[in-house]
Parts: C-alpha cells; sequence; structure tokens
C-alpha cells in the first residue's frame, strides 16, 4: 500500500440520550474492535441531541480535557488509530456544539460548530473555533458539523487550507445533505465522510445514510436508514491534491477571487 492508502470509515450508532458514560463507552467499544485509521462518529455523540433547556444540556456537556476521554485518548494511542465524535462542550459559560479529534498519537484537536441548526441557537454559542486542518501521519484531515454542509464556504475553506478529507460528523433530519456532499467532494477534489446517527428523539427523526466520498464526487458506500453500521474501507488520499480537471483546468488556479463577494 502507499502511504496515501488509509482505512477510514463511519459508525452509524444509537445514541443513548443524556447517557454520557454509556456513550463514551460504545464509541471505546467500537474503537478497540475495528481496524482503522480514522473512525469518524456522529454529531453530539455523547449526549445525543434533543433538549428543551440549555441548563440541562449544561449539566452533562464535557470539556476538553476531561479524564472521561483519557481511556479512549489511550485506546487510540496505543492502537495507532483515530477517532472523530461529536460532543456538547463546556467551557466557562459557554456551550458548544463540537466535534472532538482523537489522534494516534493521543492529542486532543476540538472544532466549534460554525453554522448552528434551529433550536440549537438557544442552545449553543456560535462556534470559535474556525475551520482548521490536523495534519494525521500524511494525510490533512478537517472537520465539519452537520448544517455546516449547507455552506459551500465551509468546505472550499478546508480545502484551501490542505484539507484531503473532511471528517462530517451529523445529526441529520433532512433529506438533502448526503447528496449535497457529493458536490461539495467533486467541487473540492476531496474526500469526505459523513457519519449521521439513527433513530428518534423528541420530534427529530434521525435520517442514517451516513456515507463515504471520493474526490471525484463517487459514493463508496452509503448506510441504510434505520440501522446501524460500521464500514471502513482503504482509500487513496493522494487523490485529493491533484485538482486538475483537464490539462488546461484547475480547480483552485481557476479561481477569480477578484470577481467573489465574502
Amino acid at each position: 500500500m502507499s502511504r496515501c492508502q488509509y482505512r477510514v470509515g463511519f459508525s452509524q450508532i444509537k445514541i443513548h440520550h443524556k447517557d454520557v458514560e454509556k456513550n463514551i463507552e460504545k464509541i471505546e467499544r467500537i474503537t478497540k474492535e475495528k481496524m482503522f485509521d480514522l473512525l469518524v462518529f456522529p454529531e453530539l455523540s455523547t449526549t445525543g441531541y434533543h433538549f428543551e433547556k440549555r441548563k440541562d444540556l449544561k449539566k452533562i456537556s464535557l470539556q476538553k480535557d476531561d479524564e472521561i476521554f483519557d481511556s479512549l485518548e489511550k485506546l487510540c494511542r496505543d492502537e495507532c488509530k483515530s477517532v472523530v465524535f461529536g460532543f456538547s462542550e463546556k467551557d466557562g459559560e459557554n456551550v458548544y456544539n463540537s466535534a472532538m479529534m482523537i489522534t494516534f498519537e493521543g492529542k486532543r484537536y476540538v472544532y466549534r460548530k460554525t453554522h448552528l441548526f434551529f433550536k440549537e441557537k438557544k442552545l449553543f454559542d456560535k462556534g470559535d473555533s474556525g475551520f482548521f486542518v490536523v495534519k494525521l501521519k500524511d494525510i490533512n484531515v478537517g472537520m465539519m458539523i452537520c448544517f455546516d454542509w449547507i455552506f459551500p464556504e465551509a468546505a472550499r475553506t478546508l480545502a484551501l487550507k490542505g484539507a484531503q478529507l473532511i471528517a462530517h460528523p451529523s445529526n441529520l433530519v433532512m433529506p438533502y445533505c448526503q447528496n449535497a456532499m457529493i458536490t461539495r467532494s467533486l467541487e473540492n477534489r476531496i474526500f469526505s465522510i459523513t457519519s449521521n446517527r439513527i433513530g428518534r428523539e423528541g420530534d427529530y427523526n434521525f435520517t442514517g445514510k451516513s456515507q463515504i466520498v471520493s474526490s471525484d464526487g463517487r459514493i463508496i458506500h452509503r448506510a441504510k436508514s434505520s440501522t446501524e453500521e460500521v464500514f471502513i474501507t482503504y482509500v487513496d488520499l493522494k487523490k485529493a491534491k491533484n485538482k486538475k480537471i483537464n490539462d488546461r483546468n484547475d480547480l483552485f488556479k481557476d479561481r477569480r477571487n477578484e470577481f467573489y463577494v465574502c
């Protein structure tokens, strides 16, 4: 295998509402059982999604350096694996809809959701981390969360910063994202992993259909809408470095920034 052949995947799971310990134990169990380089879990994997009151969510929110993540960190370090999962992050008086990446080196990186959806605006503070890329061995990985998908600027920013793959934890309830992420991958020539959940909380019915999309817009695999599934495959991420469409067109070199409105 070339150095850019990586085992990547998603974990489409049911999440136990408000049961943080049980949810983290599930993430740890799957991480231990499966062989991969990078595995992506859904948005808010530690808490579930449906909360009426911010104070109830804040009570079970976690900090980046909380000891509850220590065993997962050790597991990633010992087995040379990296994971991305969504969690409700507490930082002082603020609460963020965040995604944590724990790397094979045991490092923790947190992305805070930029674009909050619907009632999330009464529960969470606006994310302030911005979009960034993490180097994992020889590949560059960016993160975005769920509703970020509808803003093309999110994926484009990550791609311009060098991301070859986007890890995309989600709690999707609308039918549009999966197909939109095909376009996001194609227009940026990057791989994407959308990890959605299944089940129902309150009025929210989560749509599943987690997927991996290649840099040419091909669906490598898409899960079913209502069953748990962990899917892992090899991908050749060096393909995401090639932004040429043909001999005369390069996706990034052909951009005309002087005519765009930011």
